[in-house]
């Protein structure tokens, strides 16, 4: 029986929790109550939601259009997607997960960020 993927948030003192692949990441960080900058409200518009990967990048969908466009535009990096537009993979694997951290621009004054 497939498990259920891990998402592991390093700079905000490595909150884990397990992550639902129907929903977007933004989703998923969103559901647990997360703070995490998204201007746009999650449309694919800004790159407020974007995500440093630390580890786990093969267990995120490919990207899409929108992500493509921004790497175009070199406003994305190879280690980062839109929170919005991508999700975890379903998968087998019993350890899968993804390690990310908030960028450095789009963090959130109010919370206390770690080292990434």
């Amino acid at each position: 029986m497939p498990t259920m993927p891990k998402i592991i948030i390093q700079n905000m003192n490595a909150v884990e929790f397990s992550a639902d692949t129907k929903k977007s990441l933004l989703q998923n960080i969103l559901d647990e109550q997360i703070d995490w900058l998204h201007s746009c409200g999650g449309k694919g518009k800004c790159t407020t939601c974007k995500i440093i990967i630390k580890d786990g990048a093969k267990n995120l969908t490919p990207k899409g259009s929108v992500e493509k466009n921004f790497f175009e535009l070199e406003k994305l990096k190879e280690n980062e997607r839109l929170a919005c537009q991508c999700s975890l993979k379903k998968n087998t694997e019993e350890d899968a997960k993804l390690i990310i951290c908030a960028a450095e621009e789009n963090k959130l004054p109010h919370i206390d960020y770690s080292e990434c």
